[in-house]
């Protein structure tokens, strides 16, 4: 692809996660499960829902960033990495989208502005060279790694649901993880790995709401 087919193909990502068109390569890891019914107490359906959006929003940023590191890299098999990370997680977008609907629930309606700003944040990492951009992959799956376990504790017991489209993407996060570092991930300072704890946190609690 010419640097042209890539940016508008970047763009035409960009379109269709913030449009709501992700689909699933992937069997959902909830498919095997009954339905909800009336299992879900009105909280806790409330609860589930909120989550679950938070979670939607982590992977529209993960589009984001993968898109704009894959983007800026000159790097043909550091390209082609990301880009079939991205694809997985596009799974985790469609798994997320659907289960918002079982639940009654919506994505956050900053969408666009999560993924602008992830988007930067991404083109930004990866002008610092390869294994910087690799090392920025890690320590953002490994805090997506640590919320999704965070979630597993606060989700209800009862949405059993919810809680295997988690575990699902929890898995696939560490092992996103572990494939930058062996890609050669170069470990990021302190101060960068805590900014980058702060911003999460503004994100997740915004989105728990809006």
């Amino acid at each position: 692809m010419t640097p042209t087919d890539r940016f508008l193909s970047s763009i035409d990502n960009a379109l269709r996660t913030l449009a709501g068109a992700n689909f699933s390569s992937r069997t959902h890891p909830d498919q095997a499960l009954p339905a909800d019914g009336e299992a879900l107490s009105e909280s806790d359906r409330r609860l589930a829902g909120a989550l679950m959006r938070v979670n939607h929003v982590g992977e529209v940023c993960a589009q984001a960033l993968y898109q704009a590191q894959a983007l800026a890299t000159r790097n043909e098999d550091l390209r082609n990495h990301l880009l079939a990370a991205a694809r997985e997680e596009a799974d985790h977008l469609a798994w997320t989208q659907r289960r918002l609907a079982e639940l009654g629930d919506r994505v956050s309606w900053l969408n666009p502005l999560w993924y602008a700003g992830a988007f930067g944040i991404g083109v930004v990492a990866a002008r610092f060279g390869d294994p910087v951009s690799l090392g920025f992959v890690v320590e953002t799956e490994h805090q997506v790694e640590e919320h999704l376990a965070s979630h597993l504790g606060r989700l209800p017991e009862s949405d059993q649901r919810s809680r295997a489209i988690v575990e699902a993407m929890k898995e696939d996060e560490r092992q996103h993880a572990d494939a930058a570092e062996a890609a050669g991930a170069r470990a990021l300072p302190a101060p960068v790995r805590w900014l980058m704890r702060g911003a999460a946190k503004v994100m997740t609690t915004t989105a728990h709401y809006v």
